[in-house]
């Protein structure tokens, strides 16, 4: 609505569009919001933004398997957790996956860990078959009704958010991040109450579990990439990065004034990502999300 209100067709920019999507545990209903998702995306490009591009109503997105399914109890049941995302994400029509490494919940992932989860992708990919059809639950009755079902509850939030004046505002008053905290202390409640059967945690646990081996970051890591850092400060032009930087605090000063040519001029000067936050938050503050209860 912004860019097209700022005079751009929409054909030229919606094609560029993309969205990350995480894939949970239940199976089908993460098969159905990605459905609804693609189905509600193509509608509104076509309806309300009229757009012509058949690319525009085509939804990119990309998945992660879901982090939080992850658990530091019997870790190695983290590779069947994210090989059924996985495999959601790929039958609701993902473009790009991420599947998570099974030692996540106790440290960076291990090479190994790492492996088995690049292995999961393409064991998907290559063995099953289910990248070979276009939807292939399509018609199921189950799936259909569950997709039904995801896009009026899209809608209602739409609605929702449309009546407290957009996302922005809806963020500044807290709504997601309420919406998103109940439902996190929800689902952690039936975990501890039982009502929600979680493997190795509160349902076919086991004494005395083993240690697996984790990724240890060896400290020297850090200094090493202190040093790069203050190298690549001595041997830039100084100069050339402050002024850079003044430019781009009188960008931001500026209303609506597009800032992607300054960020990519301090880039180009090697101004630090610190750097160019530090001009920024100069004029914009520091954020101070709103209480979510």
């Amino acid at each position: 609505e912004e860019q097209v209100a700022r005079g751009m067709d929409v054909d030229d920019f919606a094609p560029r569009l993309s969205f990350f999507f995480n894939a949970h545990i239940d199976f089908f209903e993460e098969i159905a919001k990605y459905r609804a998702a693609r189905r509600i995306w193509a509608r509104e490009l076509r309806e309300t933004f009229g757009a012509k591009n058949q690319k525009s109503w085509l939804m990119r997105f990309h998945t992660q398997t879901a982090g939080v399914s992850l658990t530091a109890q019997q870790p190695l049941n983290n590779i069947a957790r994210t090989a059924i995302e996985a495999l959601a994400g790929v039958l609701g029509g993902t473009q790009s996956l991420h599947t998570n490494s099974h030692d996540e919940a106790l440290a960076l992932p291990s090479e190994d860990a790492v492996r088995v989860a690049l292995r999961t992708q393409q064991i998907i990919a290559e063995e099953t078959g289910v990248t070979n059809t276009i939807d292939p639950l399509g018609g199921s009755y189950f799936v259909e009704s569950l997709t039904d079902r995801m896009e009026e509850l899209a809608y209602e939030y739409f609605r929702k958010i449309d009546e407290l004046g957009g996302m922005v505002e809806a963020v500044k008053r807290g709504y997601p991040q309420r919406e998103i905290a109940d439902a996190a202390f929800e689902l952690q409640q039936e975990y501890d109450n039982g009502t929600r059967k979680l493997v190795g945690v509160n349902s076919y646990t086991e004494g005395g579990e083993g240690e697996i081996e984790i990724l240890r970051i060896d400290p020297a890591l850090e200094r090493k990439q202190i040093d790069r850092v203050q190298g690549v400060r001595a041997r830039r032009d100084a100069a050339a990065v402050e002024a850079q930087l003044a430019e781009l605090k009188a960008a931001a000063a500026q209303d609506d004034h597009n800032l992607m040519p300054n960020l990519l001029e301090c880039a180009r000067v090697h101004a630090s990502e610190g750097e160019i936050v530090e001009a920024l938050q100069s004029v914009f503050g520091t954020y101070t999300e709103s209480p979510v209860f």
